[in-house]
C-alpha cells in the first residue's frame, strides 16, 4: 500500500509534467477546434485509455521489449507516424464546402475516441515513459508490483482526463472565434489541423529510444 507522501509526490510530478505542452495538448486542442468541446473531451478520454493500455503493458513487462528491441521500437514508431500522417493528409485535402465542415463537426464520437487511442498507443515514447517513470514509485516491500503499477497508472489517467478536459473547455471559446474567420471556413481550418497531425507524425518518426 502506498503512503500519503509517495502518492502526493507522484501527483505533483505528474501535474508538473502536464504543464509542459506535448502531443496530448495538441491533439486535444486540434480536435476541439475542428469538432467542438465534446470532441476535445472524447479525445482526452481516448488518450487516457491509451495511457491505461501502456500502464498494463508496463505492469506485465511488455514495454521492456520496446526498450531492448530496436526493430520492435521502430515498427511501433513508424506505425504511429504513418497513422498521424494519414490523419493529417486527410484533413489537408478535405473538401472546403460548408457541407463538409458540418459533417466534420458531426464526426462520430466512437471514431474520435478510437483515433485518440491509436495515436497514443502507437507512440513508443509513451510506452518507454511509463516503463521508466512508474517504477521509480514502485517498492516491492509494499506488496505486489503489478498492483502498484496499476494504481499509479490509474492516478495518471484520471489526472490526464481532468487536464485534457480543462484544455477542451479553455479552447472552445477561442475555436468559436476562429471558425468565424472566412479563410478557415473555406478549408484553411482543415489544413491547419492537418499540419498539426503531420507535425506530430514527423516528431514520432524522428524520435529515438
Amino acid at each position: 500500500m502506498f503512503d500519503f507522501s509517495t502518492l502526493l509526490t507522484f501527483t505533483a510530478v505528474v501535474i508538473g509534467l502536464f504543464l509542459v505542452p506535448g502531443p496530448a495538448v495538441l491533439l486535444t486542442a486540434a480536435r476541439t477546434v475542428q469538432n467542438g468541446r465534446k470532441a476535445g473531451v472524447i479525445t482526452g478520454l481516448g488518450l487516457a485509455t491509451g495511457d491505461l493500455i501502456h500502464t498494463i503493458f508496463a505492469a506485465v513487462g511488455l514495454s521492456a521489449i520496446l526498450m531492448t528491441s530496436a526493430s520492435a521500437f521502430n515498427m511501433v514508431k513508424w506505425a504511429g507516424a504513418f497513422y498521424l500522417f494519414y490523419m493529417g493528409i486527410r484533413a489537408v485535402f478535405a473538401k472546403a464546402s460548408q457541407t463538409e465542415m458540418a459533417k466534420a463537426s458531426a464526426a462520430s464520437a466512437g471514431r474520435i475516441y478510437r483515433q485518440a487511442i491509436l495515436a497514443e498507443v502507437l507512440n513508443p515514447k509513451t510506452a518507454l515513459f511509463f516503463l521508466a517513470f512508474l517504477p521509480q514509485f514502485v517498492d516491492p516491500a509494499r506488496g505486489a508490483s503489478i498492483f502498484q503499477f496499476m494504481t499509479l497508472g490509474l492516478i495518471f489517467v484520471l489526472l490526464g482526463v481532468v487536464y485534457t478536459t480543462l484544455i477542451a473547455l479553455a479552447i472552445e471559446p477561442i475555436s468559436e472565434r476562429i471558425k468565424r474567420i472566412s479563410w478557415l471556413n473555406r478549408g484553411g481550418g482543415n489544413k491547419v489541423i492537418g499540419v498539426i497531425y503531420i507535425g506530430l507524425g514527423v516528431k514520432i518518426a524522428f524520435q529515438g529510444r
